[in-house]
């Protein structure tokens, strides 16, 4: 596979990225991660437009977007076959601590297969919370260690995803998904003032359904007659159960027709 760095399309083996950037040392930076159709990221133009967003939040310049462009043309064209696309912007070189250098950041694009999804998942609620309050809250930023402990966390204990509240006490998001819950028929997520990611398939439901954003308990998920997650790899997939807890249906009908509406919107549009 090939890696595109700083306006160079590289082997793996010959990529070096400083010791000292702060991506590395700090977690200093932001990504993006969008499946591939046919050679195709799907809906890029967002990808793009949230990479911009989250850089900026998180104090760094915007990326030159027709510098990114070309870093991806240039990958997919080296390998049409891929099936998941990762960007990821960092702070450049940086000191041994959180102060930035005024150095160019660092921009990586990479390509890899994609990993099967199962038709249904068992989540876990873990005992830490999303900070909705944070500097970086709404951010894709590469800080991921608490993501990294809570999905351990879930795996250990035979889940394949792990499940935030708020510091409130109500439902947020997964360690790399948004969550959408079934309530007498009606379709739900937790609103962005929850403190979860902007998802950009969480944002497609939103737009393509009927969704209410509603704030919730944390214990109205494994309450729910149905519930899926989103993400840009998986899609939609349906949970089976909460904590070991088996809901009535996965999928159950509004997840089915859900799933059937996405797929049809997202296959008539890969640029939605």
């Amino acid at each position: 596979m090939k890696v595109w760095v700083d306006g160079r399309l590289l082997d793996p083996d010959e990529v070096h990225i400083s010791a000292f950037d702060h991506g590395v040392t700090v977690g200093d930076g932001v990504f993006e991660t969008a499946k591939v159709v046919d050679g195709i990221p799907f809906a890029l133009t967002r990808h793009l437009r949230r990479l911009a967003r989250s850089a900026t939040g998180l104090g760094l310049p915007a990326p030159d977007e027709a510098l990114v462009r070309k870093g991806i043309d240039e990958i997919m064209t080296a390998e049409p076959a891929a099936g998941r696309l990762r960007i990821t912007y960092t702070g450049g070189v940086g000191p041994l601590g959180s102060d930035r250098h005024d150095t160019p950041s660092t921009l990586v694009i990479a390509v890899g297969p994609a990993g099967a999804w199962d038709a249904t998942t068992d989540v876990a609620t873990v005992p830490w919370t999303r900070n909705e309050r944070s500097a970086v809250a709404g951010l894709k930023t590469t800080s991921y260690a608490d993501n990294v402990v809570a999905l351990s966390y879930a795996h250990d204990r035979g889940a394949s995803e792990a499940i935030f509240a708020n510091t409130r006490g109500e439902l947020c998001e997964g360690t790399g998904s948004n969550v959408f819950l079934v309530q007498a028929g009606r379709l739900i997520t937790p609103p962005l003032s929850s403190g979860c990611l902007g998802g950009i398939t969480r944002e497609l439901v939103v737009e393509w359904l009927a969704v209410g954003q509603v704030d919730l308990p944390l214990s109205a998920l494994a309450d729910s007659d149905e519930a899926f997650l989103t993400s840009s790899t998986r899609d939609i997939q349906p949970i089976r159960a909460v904590d070991g807890r088996v809901l009535k249906a996965a999928p159950g009908p509004v997840t089915a027709d859900a799933i059937a509406e996405f797929a049809r919107r997202s296959g008539a549009d890969l640029d939605p």
